[in-house]
């Protein structure tokens, strides 16, 4: 998934000589909105607009564009499946869907493939803009009568080194830096994309043009390397079928990016799958007016002749087809090769997002050493993990030498597997799983009793058929994605098992960054006064925190979620407690639950440890310096809750001044609240009791009149008579009714 920011942990000091208290905070919890996660996936399948054509056209020859249409479709198809993952699984990518689906095996063969494909993305991506940039520039140069021609490949190579090492640095730092440059990408781009087709209807209009040639067999024309094996046969040139997969084949090129929207899921805010649908909308209808409008419009609009000359830049090559002033079009050019740096390069951006996600997913499952979790000092993020990505596309982009149709020829095995095997997971998972979802792909019937999810099927048995077509088709891709794959899964396999020896069994824990050196204030958390303070203590029962993330809305409140750790009297004085000492494995397991309840919900929280000597001191002082509202509490195992509400009054009692107000909130499991107000407060009053407090006010209004008589008089005059009733010799028997009245209500059934 995405690389990740920090909420900043901190440390506070009680003022009543405890030691030191620890307050942790986790590396790996921000959230984005749509936008920002359509962006990030758009800045990969939309930049395959850049290049996926031409590609698929030197490979299939001039019907490539309904290739790219159909796949374009498809991908929207396939968006379904990763949908209804996610709905089962928040951290829902390739790896933990297989798992959960068809064992631990299959699960790391898929994501060794799947890292070919984002070790590959980087690079064809960084090198596409770096071939734009060179061709705008060598064309500027010739204009102006410069006596200088760049190599294309070389400084294309270059290029990308540089792009893909700028974006390692900001990934470092963290995904909101990240995603917000990816939505600025995407303005600039919308606004090329909506000049860029204007300017293609009225070149159309003016000058006429054809569609691009039906895909029958006779109109498929495929270079002899786009055969691979199957140069030598005559089959794809006589059945049709083999011909058009092996044409779907060579365009999936425009269909990366779905594996990168189920790791950047996890950081989609709330609502969680709604915005990951609306997310989902957004990526087809731009990638689909964006990469198949390219496709057509450059075979449509420039000379068959003259198109092969821009195969690495085609976007340039329809600028310049384009009517108009040549200056004019020159300036677009430029315009277009600006917009397809930033978003090339944002691709770049998202391979390494996307691959790094990957890894934290095998990495909390026990597969890689924990050393490579370890967040970065300052910025929290998994850097040992970018490290190796990012060493790995800066490798890619050396061996290629900046040649755009090496990288492409190499691009599509993992991809393509990596889609079949998490398509084949979520359709066994129908059958092993068969429970309730959020969301389906559609076309579902039942016979019998039984489902037969036929979508699904569908989307599955054509992507495994593309993945097998291209294995005999896609030489290089097949050579180095299996030479890749093997060598990443032996990799897996021998880590995990010395992880396992050297760490016992496997724990999906998060990782957290500790520091010593703040107060326990909302400017040290990053909090807002007014936030609602969680205690938890049990991971098995956090159903206090999952019912106050249900009802808040981030915007307005936040949530603190604080383990307080009681320690004896003895623990008040001598030697500072360490960090060590404060968080131990325990608070690490009972955080990652607690997390993973938040992700789920897409808000987020702020953790913190502090230690006490006594429960309630430690939990009221904690509110006061946040300057909380809220208190939510679960069920005590050996308290009751009217004695746990009393206790905690009289705590507040114990504060300094000023003592703040309160709202106590005890939970149990099946989600009923218990309330109390600590302080002085506006009683609840019930039904009955408004109703004997209107008809008191009722009978002594026209008694008063003409003074006009309120509700809050009548309550004045009666809490006045009761007080001098308490000191007048009335004292007993007030006390005497009050246990009266508490006992009827106790006996009251469902009480």
């Amino acid at each position: 998934m995405s690389t990740n920011s920090t909420t900043q942990p901190v440390i506070a000091a009680q003022k009543t000589g405890l030691p030191k208290v620890v307050i942790a905070t986790t590396a790996m919890l921000s959230f984005i909105s749509f936008w920002r996660a359509a962006a990030i996936v758009l800045n990969d399948l939309g930049s395959s607009a850049f290049y996926a054509g031409a590609i698929a056209e030197q490979a299939i020859g001039k019907a490539a564009p309904w290739f790219i249409l159909a796949i374009m479709l498809f991908a929207y198809a396939v968006r379904s499946m990763y949908i209804e993952s996610c709905s089962m699984f928040v951290r829902g990518g390739v790896y933990r869907v297989v798992k959960e689906a068809m064992g631990s095996t299959l699960a790391k063969f898929s994501v060794s493939a799947l890292m070919f494909d984002y070790i590959l993305t980087g690079p064809i991506s960084g090198v596409s803009a770096g071939q734009y940039l060179t061709g705008f520039l060598n064309e500027f140069f010739a204009r102006v009568h410069v006596d200088l021609v760049l190599p294309i490949n070389s400084t294309s190579a270059v290029f990308a080194i540089v792009v893909t090492i700028y974006f390692w640095w900001e990934n470092i730092k963290g995904i909101p830096e990240s995603s917000g440059k990816a939505l600025r990408i995407m303005y600039v781009t919308t606004v090329m994309v909506v000049v860029m087709i204007a300017w293609c209807i009225l070149t159309v209009w003016m000058r006429g043009a054809h569609l691009p040639p039906l895909p029958t067999k006779a109109n498929l024309t495929f270079a002899p390397e786009a055969l691979g094996w199957l140069r030598y046969s005559s089959l794809p040139h006589t059945i049709a079928l083999i011909g058009i997969l092996i044409g779907l084949g060579h365009s999936v090129l425009a269909m990366s990016g779905e594996e990168t929207l189920a790791q950047v899921y996890r950081e989609v805010e709330h609502p969680k799958l709604p915005n990951l649908e609306k997310a989902g909308l957004v990526i087809f209808i731009y990638s689909f007016v964006f990469t198949a409008g390219v496709s057509f419009f450059a075979s449509m609009i420039i000379p068959d002749a003259v198109r092969p000359q821009y195969f690495g830049n085609l976007i340039s090559g329809l600028s310049m087809s384009f009517v108009g002033p040549y200056n004019l079009k020159l300036a677009f050019q430029g315009f277009v090769v600006l917009v397809g740096v930033l978003m090339l390069a944002g691709a770049v951006n998202t391979a390494i997002v996307g691959s790094n996600g990957v890894l934290n997913r095998v990495s909390e499952d026990g597969i890689l050493p924990h050393w490579f979790r370890r967040p970065h000092p300052r910025f929290g993020t998994s850097y040992r993990m970018l490290n190796l990505v990012v060493g790995l596309q800066l490798l890619t982009i050396l061996l290629s030498r900046g040649d755009i149709f090496v990288l492409g020829e190499a691009y599509a095995f993992g991809v393509m597997w990596s889609f079949s095997m998490k398509g084949l997971a979520v359709l066994v998972l129908r059958y092993k799983q068969p429970g309730k979802r959020d969301f389906r792909v559609p076309l579902n019937f039942t016979v019998g009793g039984v489902e037969i999810p036929v979508g699904l099927g569908l989307i599955t048995l054509t992507l495994f058929a593309l993945s097998f077509m291209n294995l005999f088709t896609k030489q290089v891709a097949t050579i180095s994605g299996l030479a890749f794959t093997l060598i990443f899964f032996t990799v897996f396999e021998i880590s995990e098992k010395i992880t396992a020896k050297h760490g016992g069994k496997h724990q999906e824990l998060d990782m957290f960054n500790l520091e010593s050196d703040g107060e326990l204030t909302p400017a040290a958390l990053g909090i807002r006064p007014g936030n609602a303070l969680v205690m938890i203590r049990n991971s098995n029962a956090l159903y206090n925190l999952a019912a106050i993330l249900d009802r808040v809305n981030p915007r307005q409140q936040d949530v603190v979620v604080l383990h307080l750790r009681v320690l004896g009297r003895a623990g008040s004085g001598g030697e500072e407690l360490t960090q060590e000492d404060l968080f131990s494995i325990n608070e690490q397991e009972l955080f990652t639950r607690a997390l993973s309840l938040a992700e789920k919900r897409g808000k987020p929280v702020h953790l913190a440890v502090a230690p006490a000597t006594e429960k309630w001191d430690g939990i009221l002082r904690a509110a006061q310096n946040l300057q909380s509202s809220t208190i939510a509490l679960g069920l005590s195992s050996w308290r009751a809750i009217t004695d746990e509400a009393r206790i905690a009054g009289l705590a507040w009692e114990a504060l300094p001044e000023p003592r703040p107000q309160l709202t106590l909130e005890i939970y149990s499991p099946t989600g009923q609240e218990h309330i109390f107000y600590l302080g002085p407060h506006a009683p609840r009053l019930t039904p009955k009791e408004i109703d004997l407090l209107h008809g008191i006010w009722l009978e002594l209004s026209n008694e008063v009149a003409p003074e006009e008589l309120h509700h809050h008089d009548v309550v004045h005059i009666a809490l006045e008579e009761l007080s001098k009733d308490i000191h007048n010799g009335r004292r007993q028997e007030i006390v005497d009714a009050l246990r009266s009245h508490l006992t009827n209500i106790r006996k009251r059934p469902g009480a």
